[in-house]
């Protein structure tokens, strides 16, 4: 009777426990004490990183990365040193912080890329219409599959950066990039056939 009452309260108690105690739990790999540690302080964890990064989608993703690491390190978290939830809201704090950072790397490379084809004569959109004649131009990107038209659209001829036209379209950046490598092939193909050069 006592291990069918103890297994029967093991669940129950965890609604009641402290949060140190959850975390104890979590490192013996119950499920259900990263779920009561969630219940209670994802709110306040989603709430910071919303503010810190204007943006629900990757507030979301530091959210469920922050109960990861809780979940694969709770030895991390010293009681002695704070509560639960001022723990996550440190760790929440921290990599919200690197996302912000590794955007503005981000952005500053890609300016420093469009920066430098401009000054090598890689423009494309100025290299394009010079070199091009306009119909030739508008016939090459109608060519294009759909989603490599718009990704070259947004990204030289409406001078949005990778990760803006990324954003747009919805789709992950690798997958941007790639749709308008692919895409410049076609058109430089397209181009030269018609005699007009290439991008």
């Amino acid at each position: 009777m006592e291990t069918k009452r103890t297994g029967m309260d093991a669940a129950g108690d965890l609604t009641l426990s402290s949060d140190a105690t959850l975390v104890v739990a979590i490192g013996r790999y119950r499920q259900e004490a990263l779920a009561e540690a969630y219940r209670r302080h994802a709110g306040a964890v989603f709430a910071l990183a919303r503010r810190l990064l204007n943006e629900q989608n990757l507030a979301e993703e530091v959210v469920q990365e922050v109960f990861f690491r809780l979940w694969d390190t709770p030895e991390k978290f010293d009681a002695a040193r704070g509560s639960l939830r001022s723990y996550l809201l440190a760790q929440c704090h921290g990599r919200s912080v690197d996302l912000i950072r590794s955007e503005q790397s981000r952005r500053q490379r890609e300016v420093k890329e469009h920066r430098q084809r401009a000054e090598a004569g890689y423009d494309v959109e100025h290299e394009v219409w010079d070199l091009a004649v306009a119909e030739h131009v508008r016939e090459a990107l109608v060519d294009l599959p759909d989603d490599e038209r718009k990704a070259i659209e947004l990204a030289y001829f409406q001078g949005h950066t990778y990760r803006e036209v990324a954003l747009i379209l919805n789709q992950p950046e690798g997958t941007v990039k790639s749709r308008i490598r692919a895409g410049m092939r076609r058109m430089r193909r397209s181009l030269a056939d018609a005699g007009v050069g290439a991008l």
